[in-house]
């Protein structure tokens, strides 16, 4: 059976997109359904085979078990510097609609479903006039929108975000609403089913907050901090739950003493492991290091116990001239994107949208 392409868009950048891209395409293949997936305009790239393709692309590589074709999958990359290129002289872009239509004609054939997640806010891309609704009138999709969680914010987001999507005809067949806490959740339902109803914008779900889709890796780390790996840089996937920064007051205040980064000074290193190192048996901690990783700030060389705890335990530890606070505050910013490095976070992002998304009800506005 043939259905009509969807697009997921979303009302801004990191509210969902890829998590809902990813667990829609999961549960349609779970369906048996032959499902195929393209990002038609991308931002941030890899290089795969000496090729550029959007990095969410490569996500579903192994997922759909495809070889990525570039002008398929990942037809357009607006990348960093090409806005004022693009303005400047259009041509030496081509005829970038026409690659995204070569690249919807070709997915159809071989998919009774398509799958295109969309960019950003709908507004991304209309330098070149592919915006989210220009290119889901060009693929002639219906249009999933994921929203975060709230109630008047949420509508009013909601409400901005579809009138480009009205402006093309293009219909919206639902909306998922995403990082809902887990205690508002059934208010959080209610209210914008009620709303929602009275704009003819049906909910499909609402997603609880998932605080492990958050997690960063410790490279991620280093690259926010700018700071220099000094010891186990082959650890550099770990995954980073939480945080002590300073003289690790806080240490009791911490639930699951797992996978946490210490951020210390050289000066008082030392000091912070033996520390740990006593709060580790009295909390009857099984796992041999709950660390993923340290971070020392200041100028003193490092030495004595912590560089034997770090060899010991294989933990990276990384090495930064900002100060404790400017670390923490960083860490704090980071943005995280579901990628092919963390598939833990693949995983739930497909238990999540399977659990809390009505499959059933999107499939029957694309027939």
């Amino acid at each position: 059976m043939k259905y009509r392409n969807v697009y997921i868009a979303a009302t801004s950048q990191h509210v969902g997109k890829t998590t809902s891209t990813l667990g829609l395409v999961a549960a349609f293949k779970e369906r048996g359904l032959n499902v195929g997936y393209c990002k038609p305009v991308g931002q941030k790239y890899l290089h795969v085979d000496n090729k550029i393709v959007d990095k969410d692309t490569v996500l579903f590589a192994d997922l759909l078990n495809l070889d990525i074709e570039p002008t398929i999958h990942s037809p357009v990359i607006f990348n960093r510097g090409v806005t004022k290129k693009y303005i400047e002289n259009p041509e030496m872009y081509g005829d970038i609609k026409k690659n995204i239509v070569h690249a919807s004609q070709i997915l159809s054939k071989k998919h009774e479903i398509v799958v295109y997640e969309g960019t950003g806010h709908p507004g991304v891309g209309s330098v070149g006039n592919v915006s989210n609704a220009d290119v889901a009138k060009l693929l002639d999709a219906y249009v999933v929108m994921v929203v975060e969680g709230g109630i008047g914010s949420t509508i009013d987001q909601l409400n901005l975000c579809c009138s480009l999507f009205r402006e093309q005809n293009v219909p919206i067949i639902g909306v998922i609403v995403n990082k809902v806490k887990e205690e508002y959740l059934d208010k959080v339902a209610y209210y914008l089913e009620k709303k929602f109803s009275e704009m003819n914008l049906p909910l499909l779900g609402c997603i609880p907050y998932d605080k492990s889709l958050a997690y960063p890796l410790m490279k991620t780390i280093a690259s926010t901090i700018n700071a220099s790996v000094i010891m186990n840089e082959d650890h550099l996937n770990n995954k980073v739950a939480d945080y002590l920064a300073g003289s690790l007051t806080d240490l009791e205040k911490i639930d699951k003493l797992e996978d946490i980064l210490m951020v210390v000074s050289s000066r008082r290193g030392n000091e912070a492991i033996t520390r740990l190192e006593v709060l580790k048996k009295t909390r009857n901690i099984e796992q041999e290091t709950p660390l993923a990783g340290i971070v020392v700030t200041g100028t003193e060389k490092l030495e004595g116990k912590i560089v034997e705890y770090a060899e010991k335990y294989k933990v990276p530890v990384l090495r930064t001239f900002l100060d404790t606070y400017e670390v923490v505050l960083k860490i704090s910013r980071i943005e995280v994107k579901i990628n092919i490095n963390t598939p833990w976070k693949i995983q739930r992002a497909i238990e999540l949208i399977k659990t809390n998304v009505d499959h059933e009800k999107i499939l029957e506005r694309l027939t």
